[in-house]
């Protein structure tokens, strides 16, 4: 496949389980920013980028910078909060979507997410893809979302000099 067809393929199956965690999702009606879609999560927008990503034995790779030809060479480039809010990437070996929080990816070009332990224990910095599967993850953000408003105080927040 192109990686254009990977692309198209991903972005599908990200809307499709989007939806079917209740969110609404948007697509912008033309091309040129960083981001595929946007996601309406508890009333907050949430700029998403769509990946694919590949199964490296026990690890899913979701590539989190970009590539182009431009009339001076290749640009690589990664993302930053000021693009994106999020990368939700779908691994058609697992069948699984994926969202990580822009946060997570801080300017790297690749994330690796584990499907199991490490042979040998490391536990330091290891990402687990359970903890980034798409129903989970989407969960996690509705709950701080709707936390963050919850706990805005009594006095309104205009009455703060």
């Amino acid at each position: 496949m192109t990686t254009n067809q990977k692309g198209a393929i991903a972005e599908a199956h990200i809307v499709a389980e989007a939806v079917r965690a209740g969110i609404v999702v948007l697509r912008p009606m033309t091309e040129g920013r960083r981001y595929d879609l946007v996601f309406d999560i508890a009333g907050r927008l949430q700029r998403v980028q769509c990946k694919w990503a590949n199964r490296k034995g026990d690890v899913v790779a979701v590539m989190t910078r970009t590539c182009r030809f431009t009339p001076h060479g290749y640009v690589r480039t990664t993302y930053d909060e000021s693009e994106i809010d999020a990368i939700a990437a779908y691994c058609d070996d697992t069948g699984r979507c994926y969202y990580i929080p822009i946060g997570d990816v801080g300017g790297r070009t690749m994330v690796h997410l584990r499907l199991a332990r490490a042979r040998n224990n490391q536990e330091f910095a290891i990402r687990y893809a359970a903890q980034y599967e798409f129903q989970g993850a989407i969960a996690q953000l509705g709950e701080r979302v709707t936390g963050s408003h919850e706990v805005a105080g009594s006095s309104p927040a205009s009455s703060i000099a």
